[in-house]
C-alpha cells in the first residue's frame, strides 16, 4: 500500500510540474488547446455532412447518426487520454537514449517503465477527452429523446471500465513503439506510425465486412481479423462505444470478455518489449 502512495505522490508531481510548464506559456497552451478543438470540430462536421445524405454509417449496422457521435465520443476521449499522458513521453524516449538521460531514470528507486511514461502530461491534450465527454452526453440525450437509447446501469458502470481498457491498449502498443529505439535508435516516425494503426479504429467493426457480395470482401475480413485478434485496436473502441450506443445481445458479451484478455495480453506483451529493450541498452557512460 505504502508503493503504491508513493507512485501515486510521484504522479501527482510530475502532474502538478507539467501543469506549471504549460501555465509558464500560456500563448502556446491557448494555441494547442485551440488546435485540438477545431481538430475536432472539423472531424464533426465532416460526418454531420455525411449523415445529411444517409441515415446510418455502412449498410444495416445500426449506426445511426448520434450511435456514430456516441463512437466519435469514445475515439475522442481515449485518444485525448492517451495523448495527454503517454504521448510526449513516448515520442521523448529515443531522445532520453540519444543524450544518455535514460541512465538517471535507471538508477532512481522506481520502476522506469513508470518514470519514463509519465514523467510530462500534455494538459492541452486533455481538452480532447473533454470534448469526447460531452459529445457523449448530448448523444445519448438526442437519442433518449427520440426514443432510441437502451441501456441498463450494468452497461454504464462498465463503460468507463472499457475506456481505460481501450487506453490501456493503445498504451501497450505505444510503449513497446517507443522501446524499438534502443535497437533503431531515433525514432521518429513514432507519431506518424501511430497514426497509421490507430486510423482503423476510428470507425466501426462493421465497416471492414460489408453486404453480403461485396467485391474483395475477404480484404475487409483480413483487416478486421488483424486489428481485432493481432493488433486489437478495435477493441480498444467498438467494445465501449458499443456498450453506450447499442443493445447488447450474447455476441457482444463474447466480445467484451475477448476485450479483458486482449488488454491484459497487451499490457503483458508491451512489459516484455520494454524489459527486453532495456536489457539491450548500453549507457552513456559504457
Amino acid at each position: 500500500m505504502k508503493s503504491f502512495a508513493r507512485y501515486g505522490q510521484v504522479f501527482a508531481t510530475f502532474a502538478r510540474n507539467s501543469l506549471v510548464r504549460d501555465m509558464s506559456f500560456r500563448a502556446n497552451f491557448i494555441i494547442e488547446t485551440i488546435s485540438v478543438v477545431s481538430w475536432i470540430v472539423m472531424n464533426l462536421g465532416f460526418y454531420e455532412l455525411i449523415f445529411q445524405y444517409t441515415d446510418t454509417l455502412g449498410y444495416n449496422t445500426g449506426w445511426g447518426k448520434y450511435q456514430f457521435f456516441i463512437f466519435f465520443a469514445t475515439t475522442t476521449l481515449i485518444s485525448g487520454i492517451v495523448e495527454a499522458f503517454f504521448m510526449y513521453n513516448a515520442e521523448e524516449f529515443s531522445e532520453l537514449i540519444r543524450t544518455g538521460n535514460l541512465d538517471f531514470a535507471l538508477l532512481k528507486p522506481m520502476d522506469t517503465q513508470f518514470l519514463v511514461s509519465l514523467q510530462r502530461i500534455d494538459w492541452s491534450s486533455l481538452s480532447s477527452a473533454a470534448i469526447g465527454v460531452i459529445l457523449l452526453v448530448v448523444s445519448l440525450w438526442r437519442l433518449d429523446a427520440a426514443g432510441e437509447l437502451s441501456l441498463t446501469l450494468l452497461q454504464v458502470a462498465l463503460y468507463p471500465i472499457y475506456v481505460l481498457s481501450g487506453v490501456a491498449i493503445f498504451y501497450s502498443l505505444m510503449i513497446a513503439m517507443a522501446a524499438t529505439s534502443v535497437w533503431l535508435g531515433r525514432n521518429q516516425s513514432l507519431q506518424q506510425f501511430w497514426f497509421y494503426i490507430t486510423i482503423f479504429a476510428r470507425y466501426p467493426e462493421e465497416i471492414y465486412t460489408g453486404p453480403a457480395g461485396t467485391p474483395k470482401k475477404w480484404l475487409g475480413w483480413g483487416l478486421r481479423g488483424v486489428f481485432t485478434f493481432i493488433i486489437p485496436v478495435l477493441v480498444a473502441v467498438n467494445v465501449p462505444a458499443r456498450m453506450m450506443a447499442m443493445p447488447f445481445s450474447d455476441q457482444h458479451w463474447k466480445i467484451v470478455l475477448f476485450a479483458i484478455a486482449a488488454t491484459a495480453f497487451s499490457l503483458w506483451l508491451s512489459r516484455q518489449v520494454f524489459k527486453m529493450a532495456l536489457s539491450s541498452y548500453r549507457s552513456a557512460s559504457s
